[in-house]
């Protein structure tokens, strides 16, 4: 805002009177106006006297304009969408909510009347406009989730270069399929989801994201767009675009906002056409540390013992996207110092960690996890992570990793931590060295976060027997074990055991959090294998004897650790029961 030297000298006055930056400064500062003629607030800016923020409010003062604060706010989408996000960048204008028939706006430049004028046209009604800071306006277009009814825009069939020269992605860049890419792309990673899907149906294209691990419709598209949208992807993803019989795989990166995704591609040939899923592996976003993942108790210290032995084997196990291999990344971020070798073998590599070597898959080329395995204990490793155990040939390499001193980390595909153990038996291992190699086994699955708006209600009489038949046995008796028992489990503040109902919580539903739910935690069972588990192993047990056992020697279960995350507010028995009902 450009603003008068009268103007200026009493903002820079009012900024003083009220102790909000050094008199001596501001001399300094005239000092430099009279060397150099720039404006007075641009030299407190410049100089870091004094920031935008403070600066902005105190001309709002001087102007006699109403001033908000926006660097904290968490926006109302609708509102944000009463101004194209374009417009709104460009203009530098953020639309708050209409009051008395006027629709508020914040700038920082509230005297600029064609602009007013300009967004008072779009909009078709009146504007009162707000001062805010250039912070203010940052924190606004953050939040802007691409509104994707524009994406319909491009539905007119378009004929596409189809080529694999990198060049076709620039020249093709301005493009409108490129532009409803970008769109889709950018509404998944400012929503947070994991993966986008593709799929046609015989008279549209629908498009839905998983978010929070459930998978939502976000759009339906003309079936006419189908053909140029696939190609554009397979192109970005070096893929045969000619190419519609066979499944295929590739990757690419994209900038959103700032920040480099990278995404994994997997089309298929289905009857109605080719779908196209698309894994979102978004770095910024995720926590490295299994305690904010919610590990806690008797399951964090069963895996902080595992991984403090020089040698043996932590494997984790659950579906897929149930947050394995971000807990093996967080493990190894655990042990990483520059004392010790850590070698990766990653199919693919979702998280790039200073410091350890990673090497990619590459099946094509001969690299799997078995021939990969073979050569990296060729070169000293201490610490060795395979990303999946999936044959009987990677099974025994591992095995005889952890036999011969080396620390190995790695996942399996099973329902339960208790399932590693039979799952290695029908592999081909034999009892008496899993039960040699093994340190810690970690079963897990990932309930959706209740959101911070919230409301609390008291437990129906089905919740309460079920939580009391799930987790009585591990409640508190007394209001005097209540620290104890808080401490044992992990979770402060549990209730009494024989309270005659719980204090639950369940999140208030909006764009932000859709059905109440905002983020993800982890639901966890460890095994910790000792003398009495390997026993059990030698026997050929099975993973019900083994988790029976277990659970006398203190082992909190998948279930149950879900039920204690419900009575501490994280998540709720409806999410509990749908990640969970299969376990006891």
């Amino acid at each position: 805002m450009l603003l008068n030297k009268e103007l200026e000298d009493r903002v820079v006055d009012l900024l003083v009177e009220d102790g909000l930056v050094d008199s001596g400064l501001v001399q300094n500062a005239y000092n430099e106006v009279r060397k150099t003629g720039q404006p007075i607030l641009a030299v407190l800016k410049s100089k870091k006297i004094a920031d935008d923020d403070r600066i902005q409010h105190a001309t709002a003062i001087v102007l006699n304009v109403p001033y908000v604060d926006l660097r904290n706010i968490r926006f109302d989408r609708q509102a944000l969408l009463k101004i194209p996000q374009g417009v709104a960048e460009r203009s530098r204008v953020v639309p708050l909510g209409e009051r008395d028939g006027r629709l508020v706006v914040a700038m920082v430049d509230t005297s600029n009347v064609q602009r007013m004028d300009y967004i008072s046209t779009l909009v078709n009604m009146p504007i009162h406009g707000v001062m805010t800071s250039e912070a203010g306006i940052d924190n606004a277009m953050s939040q802007y989730v691409a509104d994707l009814k524009d994406v319909n825009k491009v539905a007119e069939r378009e004929e596409e270069i189809a080529s694999e020269n990198a060049d076709v992605i620039t020249i093709t860049q301005d493009s409108p399929i490129a532009k409803a890419l970008m769109s889709i792309l950018d509404y998944a990673a400012k929503s947070k989801a994991s993966d986008i899907h593709i799929e046609p149906l015989e008279n549209s294209l629908i498009i839905r994201c998983r978010i929070d691990g459930v998978l939502r419709k976000t759009m339906e598209l003309p079936k006419s767009i189908e053909p140029a949208l696939v190609s554009r992807i397979k192109i970005m993803a070096k893929l045969k675009i000619d190419e519609h019989r066979i499944p295929q795989d590739g990757q690419f990166a994209v900038n959103v906002n700032g920040d480099v995704i990278d995404l994994r591609i997997a089309t298929s040939p289905v009857i109605w056409g080719e779908q196209v899923v698309i894994r979102l592996l978004d770095k910024s976003g995720t926590s490295m540390e299994v305690e904010k993942m919610g590990m806690t108790g008797r399951a964090l210290a069963d895996v902080t013992e595992g991984i403090s032995k020089p040698n043996g084997m932590i494997l984790t196990s659950g579906p897929t996207g149930s947050g394995k291999s971000t807990t093996l990344y967080a493990l190894i971020k655990k042990i990483k110092n520059e004392a010790i070798n850590i070698v990766t073998l990653e199919d693919p590599v979702e998280y790039k960690m200073e410091g350890v070597n990673q090497i990619q898959i590459n099946v094509d080329a001969g690299l799997t996890f078995a021939s990969g395995l073979r050569s990296i204990l060729r070169q000293d490793p201490d610490v060795v992570m395979v990303g999946e155990i999936r044959d009987a040939e990677t099974a025994n390499l591992a095995i005889q990793a952890a036999l011969t001193g080396h620390l190995v980390f790695s996942t399996l595909h099973t329902n339960s931590a208790a399932g590693i153990l039979p799952r290695l038996i029908d592999m081909g291992i034999e009892p008496f060295m899993i039960a040699s190699t093994l340190n810690t086994v970690i079963g897990q699955r990932l309930v959706r976060r209740v959101a911070e708006r919230r409301e609390t209600y008291q437990s129906s009489e089905l919740e309460t027997a079920a939580l009391k038949d799930g987790v009585g046995e591990l409640l508190p008796k007394t209001a005097s074990e209540v620290p104890i028992v808080g401490e044992k489990l992990g979770y402060q503040g549990l209730p009494l055991a024989d309270s005659p109902s719980f204090s639950l919580v369940k999140g208030i539903a909006s764009d932000e959090a859709p059905n109440g739910y905002k983020g993800r935690a982890g639901v966890y069972e460890t095994i910790s294998i000792d003398e009495d588990i390997q026993k059990l192993i030698v026997a050929h047990a099975t993973s019900g004897d083994i988790m029976r056992v277990a659970r006398m020697k203190g082992t909190v279960t998948m279930r149950q650790d879900g039920m204690l995350k419900v009575l501490t507010g994280v998540t709720t028995m409806e999410e509990v029961n749908r990640v969970a009902s299969d376990l006891a």
